[in-house]
């Protein structure tokens, strides 16, 4: 579908996008839920259990520019539909696995698609749209992921209590099936998609000192995310003082901010790419201060709880935009590291979470330490802000990069 034959609509090939995001947001998300049945239906310890998150994140990290590399030269869409058989296949295998071991490799088998989908689905979806409509686009196909997270886990957590963490992981490899048939439908072809260059001329580009500021600010801004979204059960449980049953209620509020946060984050990118990312970086570290004064006031933090997904999501689509717009030829290799980049930032910010605690600080200073790191975010984002207006004034004939034109 031409961009220009919809300005006002986006194509339904944006949503197909949306519904392999949710298929995989469920699947990395879910296993939390789950812990405690896998590890007494494998015969493991909770711990050993729980590194079933670490291999995946592990494996988004690694697999997403190494995949997308070795597709580089493949139609997206192509490498959109053997992503999501990947992923199908690989949930399958989650279902059948008969043991530990093999639960780890199907698990880090099925993170290799995560990755890559979201960084070549990121491009496609901005090739489908207008100029000013490209962080929209974006957000929209991360809705998905907010979906997921708000709908698709707890489903997923209820349905492996009642019947089994493997009837979760049948479900999740259904959705599979339905997202491959809908994205093999609806996505068109990228007939005059862009030949890729090298590889060493797509290292160069997303090398540069403006993708790489870019990527830095998504580790540090969702660094300070997880550092206390990781331990937001201990803070509403031990210091808020909410009853166990409150949690998930209270987290549905988080699931609702994301998405209300994501798609207002793409609006704000769409008119002004700078200031909505220098100001939702603000914003996230303001809603950790406030979290951090009104720790022990319960419809404070239920409020804010919500303010704070909000604020989280609301700077992903600016994030994702800024690393498209600064990698002209390398677009589809600097999304999927920027999805890396996520998830380092997760895996980063539980660390500096437990390192607060081991040293004594405790659940009350999560959200003052959070509130640091995306502040440095900010730092970053002011300062490649600075560098590109800088690098514009000295040019006798400043252009538009080629990034702004994704896809």
């Amino acid at each position: 579908m031409p961009a220009s034959s919809t300005p006002s609509r986006m194509p339904l090939a944006v949503y197909a996008l949306t519904a392999g995001a949710f298929g995989i947001g469920t699947t990395e998300f879910v296993i939390m839920g789950l812990l405690m049945q896998v590890a007494t239906d494998l015969h493991v310890g909770l711990a050993s259990a729980g590194l079933l998150i670490s291999g995946y994140a592990l494996g988004v990290f690694v697999g997403a520019p190494l995949l997308t590399a070795a597709t580089g030269r493949m139609p997206r869409k192509a490498v959109l539909v053997a992503l999501m058989v990947v992923f199908t296949v690989g949930n399958l295998a989650c279902a059948l696995a008969p043991n530990y071991a093999l639960l780890m490799a199907a698990r880090v088998v099925t993170s290799l698609a995560h990755g890559t989908f979201f960084g070549v689905g990121a491009v496609v979806a901005t090739s489908l749209v207008p100029e000013a409509r490209k962080a929209s686009a974006i957000s929209i196909m991360f809705t998905g992921l907010t979906v997921a997270t708000l709908l698709g886990v707890p489903a997923g957590a209820w349905l492996g209590l009642h019947h089994g963490w493997r009837a979760t992981f049948w479900a999740v490899t259904a959705i599979g099936v339905m997202a491959t048939v809908v994205i093999a439908t609806l996505v068109p072809h990228d007939r005059n998609a862009p030949t890729p260059g090298s590889l060493r001329e797509e290292a160069a580009a997303v090398l540069r000192a403006p993708v790489l500021l870019g990527l830095l600010m998504t580790v540090l801004g969702f660094g300070g995310v997880f550092t206390v979204y990781t331990y937001i059960q201990p803070l509403l449980t031990q210091v808020t003082g909410f009853g166990d049953a409150a949690v998930s209620p209270i987290l549905l509020v988080f699931g609702v901010g994301m998405i209300v946060g994501n798609l207002l984050g793409g609006r704000l990118a769409d008119r002004s790419l700078r200031p909505a990312l220098l100001g939702t970086l603000l914003a996230l570290a303001v809603a950790m201060g406030l979290v951090g004064l009104a720790l022990h006031s319960r419809w404070a933090m239920v409020l804010l709880t919500g303010l704070l997904g909000a604020a989280a999501f609301a700077t992903v689509s600016p994030l994702q935009l800024w690393v498209l717009q600064k990698a002209a030829g390398a677009q589809s290799l600097a999304s999927s590291l920027n999805i890396g980049a996520f998830n380092l930032g997760n895996a980063l910010g539980a660390w500096l979470g437990g390192l607060v605690l081991a040293h004594g600080a405790g659940l009350t200073a999560l959200p003052w330490i959070g509130a640091l790191v995306p502040l440095s975010a900010l730092v970053v984002a002011a300062w490649a802000v600075r560098l590109e207006t800088r690098s514009a004034k000295a040019s006798p004939c400043p252009r538009r990069l080629q990034g702004e034109h994704a896809g």
